[in-house]
């Protein structure tokens, strides 16, 4: 494996990148979970019902959109997440696919990269 390739203030970077992206995507989920759940908005708008019938399309469209980004985000936290557990274990930068390090600047781009960029390449090129 590649142990010791990242020196352990970097890891520390990233570790504190990776855990306010946590923090930052949670905070997200909650709001748009509460808006496509159509809790109180703190304004006393208790009330999700259109005043309207055209109205009616609009709001399912936009809580089929805000699911659709919760899934997204709930997607990213997890893979967040993985990437804090292989900082704990010490695997964090190391490739799933090939072992290899991955590259710095995709780790500074997308701090969870599970795979380096030749294995990302094949893995989409299979979808």
């Amino acid at each position: 494996m590649m142990a010791g390739v990242l020196k352990t203030e970097e890891l520390s970077s990233y570790r504190q990148v990776l855990e306010s992206l946590k923090s930052r995507l949670r905070g997200d989920l909650d709001q748009m979970t509460d808006e496509a759940l159509g809790r109180d908005d703190g304004a006393g708008n208790h009330s999700k019902v259109p005043l309207h019938l055209a109205d009616l399309g609009t709001d399912n469209y936009d809580q089929e959109f805000t699911l659709g980004l919760i899934e997204n985000e709930q997607e990213t936290l997890d893979l967040v997440n993985e990437a804090i557990g292989r900082l704990a274990t010490g695997v964090y930068g190391a490739c799933l696919g090939c072992g290899q390090a991955i590259a710095k600047p995709r780790l500074q781009a997308i701090p969870y990269a599970r795979h380096c960029i030749q294995c990302a390449r094949k893995l989409e090129e299979q979808e």
